[in-house]
C-alpha cells in the first residue's frame, strides 16, 4: 500500500463573518457607500451575498471603529466627518504615517520597490481616466504596501482605523472635483526610497497626506457656507 505523502497543514478557511467584514470595510474605504446616505441592513445583506448574522457582526465591528453609525429603521450610514473630527484625524495621520514610512525605508528590497512602482502606475492611470474607485483602491494599496515594512503592527492597525474614518470624505472630494488634483506625491516618495533617504520619504508622505486633508477641509468649509 502506497504511503501517503505529508503535504503539510491544510490552508485555514477564512470564517464567513471575517469575509463579510472585509467586504463591507472595502465598500466603505473605496467609495461604494456614500457618507450620509442610509442603507438598510437587508440591502447590505443582499449586496454582500451573506447571511444576516455575519452582516450584523460586520456592522457592529465597523460601528465600534467609527466607520459606520446606526440609524433608525434598521439602517446604517457612513458618517460625515465634521471639522473638529477632521483635525483629530489630521493630527493622528500626520503624526503616525510619516514615522512609519521613515521606519520602512531601509527595509524595502528591489521587489518591494517594483511592487510600489506598479501600484503607482495603476494609480496614475486611474487619475488620467477619472476612475475614482480605482484611484482610492491603489492609493490605499500604495500606502499600506509601504507601511507594512515598518513592522509596527499596533501602529498599522491604528492607521487602518484612521483610513476607514477619512477615506469616505476623500471619496466625496473625488465626486465633486474629479481626480485631476487628487493627492499624489508618490513619485517623490519612490525617488526617496530608491536613494534610501528616509527623511525625504517621510516628508513626501506628509505632503501627500496634507494635500488630501486640505482638499477635504476645503470641501467641508464649502458645504457649511
Amino acid at each position: 500500500m502506497e504511503k501517503l505523502r505529508d503535504t503539510g497543514p491544510l490552508p485555514r478557511k477564512v470564517p464567513s463573518h471575517e469575509v463579510t467584514y472585509c467586504r463591507l470595510r472595502d465598500m466603505i474605504l473605496f467609495g461604494q457607500l456614500t457618507p450620509g446616505q442610509p442603507v438598510t441592513i437587508q440591502g447590505l445583506t443582499e449586496q454582500l451575498d451573506g447571511g444576516m448574522t455575519p452582516v450584523r457582526e460586520a456592522i457592529r465591528r465597523l460601528t465600534a471603529e467609527g466607520a459606520l453609525e446606526l440609524q433608525g429603521n434598521r439602517r446604517v450610514c457612513v458618517p460625515n466627518v465634521a471639522s473638529a473630527q477632521l483635525e483629530e484625524l489630521a493630527f493622528a495621520r500626520l503624526t503616525i504615517e510619516p514615522h512609519m514610512a521613515k521606519m520602512a525605508c531601509n527595509a524595502l528590497d528591489k521587489n518591494d520597490i517594483k511592487q510600489l512602482e506598479q501600484i503607482d502606475g495603476e494609480l496614475n492611470r486611474a487619475i488620467d481616466s477619472g476612475d475614482v474607485q480605482r484611484y482610492l483602491l491603489n492609493n490605499f494599496r500604495f500606502h499600506f504596501a509601504l507601511y507594512e515594512h515598518a513592522r509596527t503592527p499596533i501602529l498599522l492597525s491604528m492607521v487602518r482605523s484612521l483610513w476607514l474614518r477619512f477615506g469616505p470624505s476623500l471619496r466625496v472630494v473625488c465626486g465633486r472635483f474629479g481626480t485631476s488634483n487628487l493627492p499624489d506625491r508618490h513619485e517623490e516618495a519612490l525617488a526617496a526610497i530608491r536613494t534610501r533617504d528616509a527623511a525625504a520619504l517621510a516628508l513626501a508622505i506628509e505632503q501627500d497626506i496634507r494635500q488630501g486633508i486640505d482638499q477635504v477641509r476645503a470641501s467641508i468649509t464649502k458645504t457649511n457656507i
